[in-house]
């Protein structure tokens, strides 16, 4: 005979596991929100660095296009790469992963796309843009490393 407790069945906010799912949940929420706004920020330092480095990428002097750049670059980041990585993962195969640097570089490139005001000028630029962003981004997880050896705000390139 099996025993049910069915107060906590009907209610699962009435048991001791409800409310630690609750928090949980929450706690997830809030730490999911607070890895958008440090990714943001490691994106937009990242991409403000490689401004700064390089003179063929020009925010035309605009804090607020880095902020909108580093917006847009994340959301490609974080939708488009993921995907086009898994359609480009035989070619990536092949080429021991250079392919994936070339995504890195549209996701540049669809992020001047999109912001008007954000440019980068010519081909070598965008290799030079995409390894100073990856580079820029390594030094700032590496700063920003939480405990237990992970990151807590891991931002790509």
């Amino acid at each position: 005979m099996f025993y049910t407790n069915t107060r906590s069945m009907s209610n699962p906010a009435a048991s001791p596991r409800g409310d630690e799912h609750r928090d949980r949940s929450r706690d997830s929420f809030v730490h999911m929100i607070r890895w958008l706004f440090a990714s943001w920020a490691a994106n937009a330092a990242a991409l403000g660095i490689t401004g700064w480095i390089l003179s063929g990428v020009t925010f035309n002097g605009s804090f607020w296009t880095v902020v909108w750049a580093a917006l847009v670059f994340g959301i490609l980041n974080t939708i488009l790469k993921p995907l086009l990585k898994l359609l480009t993962l035989p070619l990536a195969v092949f080429t021991l992963g250079i392919a994936w640097f070339f995504v890195s570089m549209l996701m540049l490139w669809l992020t001047d796309l999109i912001v008007g005001a954000f440019d980068i000028r010519g081909f070598w630029n965008y290799v030079w843009a995409t390894i100073i962003v990856w580079a820029a981004n390594l030094v700032i997880d590496l700063v920003f490393r939480g405990e237990r050896g992970h990151v807590s705000s891991p931002a790509t390139a």
